[in-house]
């Protein structure tokens, strides 16, 4: 008996620190970028660094709820949890809430929930146990396809909810597949579909063909395996022009106007570039503004409280998606770096544990975990920065927000109690 309390108890100390400095840091973060005028009371909840403090408080009381749970609860019920959130993304088109042009989000008095930030474990959940349960390596093409409706379903439900950034989200499951036994050609797939979609844009699909032409010459030439015939390479020639000419006839007709402003800033597809400053001065100014507020910290930063981007709200937005401008304002390259290092080093921590895993089930779990971080991560300071076009998804713990956070924590301590229960037979 002792022992079983000794492990029922016995949780990753390290995950747990981790999650606690990058909750801690970012509600500092949101208290600077929330603010107005002189700070009379931190449980202020007329101020959005009140209530996120509230969301944190609660937030200790959903892992406590998480860990009073059997591990073995989150297997036996991950299908169940699953179609739960399902219904809830569905039930969006009758009862949601319109915020920001997205129907994303159930309004229960004066607060609002969002789904789909839930729906990321339980989808998590559903795919390791698919997985676990078939014992599937992912090499037959009916488990691709059924594990594939998975991941879709819900992001197909987000995104008519015209939420498409939480959409790309989930993308990083193509990880959790890949290790688990997923040929490399999807991966080389997926690589050669990006490069062609950029190639049409940016350069056309002349442009296009010669490339993909040439790549395919190449590689008839000088593989030393059994070539492939002709026809094949003229096939996959075809069907990459085909979907270069499929990419621009969805860019110049598929998409929103802010879509394809977004997309031409980025990869320059305006030749005049005066036209294209002004375009990226009119579009894209919290991108702007986000920059200069990062780009004014310097090494050290402002100081706490103390960067005037901020503190004069120049960045619009800037609690939520762009919180991490405010990092780069007020604490600087140095403070930046802090973060980073934080997220990494807790990614890192989840992958270590999901390779001691003893479960399939939790390997999985915990692969999905690492990766849905990362791509949040990734995108994010990468959007805040200007290294990709702008995203609307938020930092995990950081940006303001309780279903965020509390999706995120319910993300994470499943894994945490699934660790502690590294036994074979449960």
């Amino acid at each position: 008996m002792l022992r079983e309390n000794q492990r029922r108890f016995k949780f990753d100390w390290i995950t747990i620190i981790l999650f606690l400095l990058l909750v801690g840091f970012g509600y500092l973060n949101i208290l600077s970028a929330s603010h107005v005028g002189e700070i009379t009371s931190y449980f202020d909840t007329s101020q959005l660094y009140g209530k996120h403090l509230i969301f944190i408080g609660l937030t200790f009381v959903l892992i406590v709820f998480i860990l009073s749970f059997e591990a073995k609860f989150y297997e036996r019920f991950a299908s169940i949890i699953y179609l739960v959130a399902i219904l809830a993304l569905m039930g969006l088109f009758i009862f949601g809430k319109d915020v920001n042009g997205a129907r994303s989000w159930y309004g229960i008095g004066s607060m609002t929930i969002q789904p789909s930030e839930f729906a990321k474990f339980a989808t998590a959940l559903a795919v390791a146990k698919y997985i676990s349960d078939l014992q599937t390596n992912m090499q037959t093409l009916k488990d691709q396809i059924r594990v594939a409706a998975i991941i879709f379903t819900p992001a197909i439900l987000i995104l008519l909810q015209n939420d498409a950034g939480s959409t790309i989200v989930y993308l990083a499951f193509f990880f959790v597949f890949y290790r688990e036994g997923l040929q490399q050609v999807y991966l080389i797939v997926a690589v050669s579909l990006i490069l062609i979609a950029v190639l049409a844009l940016k350069f056309g699909i002349l442009t296009t063909a010669i490339v993909t032409l040439l790549a395919l010459l190449i590689r008839y030439f000088f593989r030393k395996k059994k070539r492939a015939s002709i026809l094949q390479y003229v096939l996959v020639l075809l069907i990459a022009v085909g979907f270069g000419y499929g990419v621009k006839l969805f860019y110049q007709h598929g998409l929103k106007a802010h879509q394809q402003n977004r997309i031409t800033i980025f990869l320059r597809l305006e030749k005049d570039p005066i036209k294209l400053e002004q375009m990226r001065k009119r579009e894209a100014y919290n991108l702007i503004q986000s920059e200069q507020a990062i780009s004014s910290g310097g090494l050290t930063g402002k100081g706490f409280l103390e960067g005037t981007r901020t503190t004069g709200k120049f960045v619009p937005e800037q609690h939520t998606d762009y919180i991490f401008s405010t990092v780069g304002e007020e604490w600087g390259f140095l403070g930046s770096s802090v973060v980073v290092v934080l997220f990494v080093l807790l990614i890192i921590r989840i992958l270590y544990l999901a390779e001691t895993q003893k479960s399939q089930f939790s390997r999985v779990y915990g692969y999905g975990v690492a990766s849905i971080l990362f791509v949040h991560f990734t995108i994010n300071i990468g959007m805040v920065m200007g290294l990709i076009p702008t995203v609307g998804i938020p930092l995990p713990f950081f940006s303001y927000g309780g279903s965020g956070l509390w999706g995120f924590t319910v993300l994470l301590f499943i894994f945490v109690k699934l660790d502690s229960n590294k036994i074979n037979e449960w």
